[in-house]
């Protein structure tokens, strides 16, 4: 039976490298960007990815042992990792496997026992310039034969539209029995012995992504490497189109957080190693993980989800008169939050003066807390438990009517209010009741703030002052309201 329709769902590592206890999710988009500091571990995801498959038939045949040598000091005994995959063998879909690989003397399970798929891997060699490779110090004599396939008119059109150069041509040179490429620009003819790095690390990956096989997994270490941002965001941008056409799966690792903005047609994991853990954090801001490696910079601490969120609390500080005692972050996506606290308890971090804020609409009972936080702080033993009790402590959220979001309940607080004698307060009454229905729900503030023409931030200020003037205020915001009571007012010197 023919192998297809292979999907990539997650990776678990135990212990690989300086991977511990790691979870990456790859569901939604089929391009991530793995994200992080240097030396926590990105590069190796892609190493272990690349070794968990054997080729269907042309793809590369990459083995543990390529990225994971045995040395005197490491032999990489007790490595253990899991990816869950999904695959059709002919008429049967198989969904959600697993399959363990591990060392004790050799790598297991077998090569051949391995699940079958097409994998690409761009090392960080790909940014090499082919000229310093190249040993000769004669010239070089080579024959050209100009492509004229369509696939590579694609290719010559892309990389137009990324480099901002127009290529007309795409050529195959050939000099003692070696091939590259080469293209002409405009009256110019170069090969990549003349290419700039960048440039050829463009067209060696749009090669590879235009040719490969539906359903492979290309691998891509430091995709920003060399390319400017706008650079940058092109490719990305073609290879997700080209990912969705072909039903292909791309990993890459970047340093470049400027790739968050494109993070509605990417996944951003975030990688962030402890003594004891590593932490990953979805579709999350640089902010929760620069505290992690940084240091408080206010005697208070908030992280919330979002920037409307992030108002409010603002909002709630200023009315306690301690707005200047608190410093908010966003960690993005609700799930953030339990990695973020649990990063904090793992790197010996005191969380007392710390609070992670949920908008509510997610793990709003304290069962789906704690389920959430056993899957991040692992064990049965009594540090585990004093964690996952103090992780509990530190969250919280607001009240929320039952299956409704933030924005839709607030917006539904600003039509019922009425008539009130602040001109600019009426605007955003009526605006919000031009909205009768948002076709996502944070449109609900969105629109608003469009059609009165704010800058968001003074937008969203706005509005939640207008909020802070209602009855429901302050059972909406009532647990904030209460800790952060508790901790500015010891604070706050008596007049």
């Amino acid at each position: 039976m023919a192998i297809a329709q292979q999907k990539l769902v997650s990776l678990n590592v135990r212990k690989l490298k300086n991977l511990v206890e790691l979870d990456v999710d790859f569901s939604g988009s089929p391009i991530t960007a793995i994200l992080g500091p240097n030396g926590n571990g990105k590069s190796t995801v892609l190493h272990a990815l690349a070794c968990a498959y054997q080729p269907v038939s042309n793809g590369e045949n990459h083995k543990f042992s390529n990225f994971f040598l045995p040395s005197t000091d490491a032999l990489w005994n007790d490595s253990y990792l899991e990816i869950t995959h999904t695959y059709r063998d002919g008429e049967n879909l198989h969904e959600n496997i697993k399959t363990v690989y591990e060392k004790m003397a050799r790598w297991t399970p077998k090569y051949a026992r391995q699940p079958k798929r097409e994998i690409f891997y761009f090392g960080i060699d790909k940014c090499v310039p082919m000229i310093e490779l190249e040993k000769k110090q004669a010239k070089i004599n080579y024959s050209t034969n100009e492509v004229d396939e369509k696939i590579f008119n694609i290719i010559l059109s892309k990389a137009s539209q990324i480099l901002n150069r127009k290529y007309l041509k795409y050529n195959i040179h050939t000099a003692s029995r070696k091939d590259f490429i080469g293209v002409d620009v405009e009256g110019l003819r170069y090969t990549a012995l003349s290419m700039s790095a960048g440039e050829q690390k463009v067209f060696h990956i749009l090669t590879k992504v235009y040719n490969a096989p539906k359903n492979a997994l290309i691998l891509i270490d430091e995709l920003d490497l060399l390319l400017h941002d706008k650079a940058m965001t092109t490719l990305i941008k073609v290879i997700h189109a080209r990912s969705i056409e072909k039903s292909l799966q791309i990993v890459f690792t970047t340093h470049r957080e400027s790739v968050i903005a494109l993070s509605d047609i990417v996944n951003i994991r975030h990688l962030v190693s402890t003594s004891s853990k590593t932490l990953c954090f979805n579709e999350t801001y640089p902010d929760a993980i620069n505290r992690l490696t940084g240091e408080q910079p206010k005697p208070l601490e908030i992280f919330v989800e979002d920037d409307f969120s992030s108002a409010i609390v603002s909002k709630v500080a200023a009315q306690l008169g301690g707005k200047r005692l608190v410093s908010i972050q966003r960690y993005g996506a609700a799930i953030n939050s339990f990695t973020a606290v649990s990063g904090l308890l793992f790197s010996n971090q005191v969380i007392s003066d710390s609070l992670f804020v949920l908008d509510g609409d997610v793990y709003s009972t304290e069962e789906k807390k704690r389920d959430r936080l056993k899957k991040v702080i692992t064990g049965t033993d009594d540090l585990a438990e004093r964690y996952r009790e103090a992780a509990l402590q530190a969250i919280k959220q607001y009240r929320l009517p039952e299956n409704i979001k933030p924005e839709p309940f607030l917006h539904g607080v600003i039509c019922k209010i009425g008539n009130v004698k602040n001109a600019e307060h009426q605007e955003i009454i009526a605006a919000a009741n031009d909205i009768c229905v948002a076709d996502e729900s944070h449109r609900y503030i969105d629109d608003i703030i469009e059609k009165l023409g704010f800058d968001r931030q003074v937008g969203l200020s706005k509005i939640v002052d207008l909020v802070s003037t209602t009855p429901d205020w302050e059972e909406y915001v009532a647990d904030i309201y209460e800790w952060l009571q508790n901790k500015i007012l010891p604070l706050i010197e008596p007049n």
